[in-house]
């Protein structure tokens, strides 16, 4: 009788744990695909004030805050205030904390995946007031690219985001839309090989990466 009782709750257990990851999934990928697919500036803050309200619930999942970080770096470059520009980075750095917190240590995928979007808090950083802080958050950008390399070469976003910094920096100083082309390609066969069907395994990037490679193209 005993263990008729133990094994019972062990599946009720298993059973739980196995509709909680299918729900917070369900949730987060409706939710970060509505964001990445408006269009209206209000509604983008909608939907990522919804994703922030996801990762509060779900708060022991790094993804959710992960992507509560995502969201908030993604509205600052719509923000033409400086002010409200480095609000949502502060949101988004303490959104990133929380992720890098809950993320498993000894998963080198999500740890390039943290590290990455730490090289793009920093870049994001730098757009707020470049003259002034692209000497203290350029290194920490690279440094983040770099660690992110460590742990997972095959990361398209490295890339991805290696070529937009590449691409809007002037070519006396190594940029331009030549040098950041290969960048964009190396990120474009990489995107192909990721699979899209688990939100807890990032694979954001895509479009705007083919969106830039044709803005390249055009201008060489």
């Amino acid at each position: 009788m005993i263990k008729r009782f133990l094994l019972s709750g062990a599946l009720t257990l298993g059973l739980s744990a196995s509709l909680f990851a299918q729900e917070f999934k369900t949730v987060l990928t409706e939710t970060v695909n509505a964001f990445f697919s408006e269009k209206e500036k209000g509604q983008k803050v909608s939907q990522s004030n919804r994703i922030g309200l996801i990762a509060k619930k779900y708060n022991t999942e790094w993804s959710t805050a992960y992507y509560a970080s995502l969201s908030k770096i993604m509205l600052n470059y719509e923000e033409p205030d400086a002010k409200k520009k480095d609000a949502y980075l502060d949101e988004a750095e303490d959104f990133l904390n929380t992720a890098t917190t809950l993320a498993d240590k000894n998963d080198r995928i999500i740890q390039s995946e943290i590290f990455a979007l730490n090289a793009m808090l920093a870049n994001a950083r730098i757009g707020v007031d470049p003259q002034k802080r692209w000497q203290k958050y350029g290194k920490i950008f690279e440094s983040n690219l770099e660690k992110a390399k460590e742990q997972n070469v095959d990361n398209p976003r490295i890339y991805f985001l290696k070529a937009t910094s590449v691409f809007f920096t002037p070519k006396m100083f190594g940029g331009g839309a030549k040098k950041a082309m290969e960048y964009f390609e190396k990120a474009d066969g990489l995107f192909a090989k990721e699979a899209k069907d688990d939100i807890t395994k990032p694979y954001w990037g895509k479009e705007a990466n083919d969106e830039f490679m044709k803005l390249a193209k055009a201008e060489q």
